[in-house]
């Protein structure tokens, strides 16, 4: 269980490997008191991202690396304790930037209300947090997908990879989904009702998704890029789009990180890949959280969850998304 010390974990030093222990400095710091537009947080739930690797690498990116000593980025749920903002006063629950920390002060700018009577707050960080988002807007503004079309998505049984095959098929798309291992492929067969699963540590992924998607690939949703990458561009067709999510694959050597090695099929098929990022959705949050709330209330949804308790467990938590040892949108609970 979380202990009842101001907890802390914060970035050490950068790694130049494998992420291991020596990454991450526990402290017990008193929070400071809030200056202006800030807030106190008592925090009751955190989230690891795959993106926390990319966080924590000094290089350009979309956000500003941690910096040695800081406390580790991460989105949270917690509620205002003291506030020297505006838009917040002492109750408010509110979800956003908060960092790895059970208690400590945040810029208000980060930070929005979210209402518990509507959905726990495990899931304004899975499929009503940025994983939901991430995985609606990556596919229905990046992707465009069309009824009918076949959809593949890596790292299917992932929380974003998940969301996305869901959507998928509310749009009416013939959905493939890859994982790896059997427990997963099962999750996606027999909860999500994906039209075809391929494991790709099972053999020859080429061939299993040639047999999955004789036609072709419309739509690739990727999380992983790597060899898997590669082998879904072989199979696209003629104007296909390809969505660049993110490259779990990639992320245990950043520094060595290598692109797609087919990406010539691009010009041959007249296809497109695009990456991006949430940074250019964040004012339309709302319209993304009416929309997968409905889903989610018509049975249309499912958020699948994989919950671990107290801050202490967070190293833990880092490497199991990297080993793919989690089920689901993996959230450290931090109250005791």
């Amino acid at each position: 269980m979380s202990t009842l010390l101001p907890t802390q974990v914060r970035l050490n030093a950068y790694p130049t490997g494998p992420v291991g222990p020596e990454t991450w400095q526990i402290t017990h710091d008193a929070p400071a008191a809030p200056g202006p537009n800030q807030v106190l947080l008592q925090m009751h739930m955190l989230s690891v991202d795959p993106g926390m690797r990319g966080w924590i690498t000094p290089k350009r990116s979309y956000m500003p690396p941690v910096k040695p000593g800081e406390v580790m980025r991460a989105f949270g749920v917690g509620t205002v304790l003291e506030s020297k903002a505006k838009a917040f006063v002492p109750g408010d629950v509110v979800t956003g930037f908060t960092g790895v920390q059970t208690t400590g002060v945040v810029d208000a700018m980060f930070l929005r209300k979210v209402d518990l009577s509507l959905a726990p707050a495990s899931s304004y960080l899975s499929g009503l947090g940025m994983t939901g988002y991430t995985a609606y807007f990556g596919l229905l503004d990046v992707g465009k997908p069309q009824a009918g079309q076949t959809v593949v998505v890596s790292a299917a049984a992932g929380a974003v990879g998940s969301m996305v095959c869901q959507i998928a098929k509310i749009q009416g798309c013939r959905v493939v989904g890859i994982a790896g291992g059997a427990d997963k492929c099962a999750f996606l067969r027999e909860a999500l009702g994906l039209d075809a699963v391929l494991d790709y540590k099972a053999g020859d992924l080429g061939a299993a998704l040639k047999a999955a998607a004789p036609g072709g690939v419309d739509l690739y949703f990727d999380n992983v890029g790597g060899a898997v990458l590669d082998t879904v561009l072989m199979q696209i067709k003629r104007h296909a789009r390809v969505v660049l999510c993110g490259g779990i694959s990639q992320y245990a050597d950043m520094e060595q990180a290598r692109g797609p090695a087919n990406y010539l099929q691009l010009i041959a098929q007249s296809a497109t890949m695009q990456g991006f990022t949430m940074m250019e959705y964040m004012h339309r949050i709302p319209e993304a959280l009416a929309q997968i709330l409905a889903w989610q209330q018509a049975g249309k949804l499912q958020f699948r969850e994989h919950v671990l308790h107290g801050i202490e467990c967070f190293p833990q938590a880092f490497d199991m998304i990297f080993s793919g040892a989690n089920q689901g949108k993996l959230l450290i609970d931090l109250q005791p």
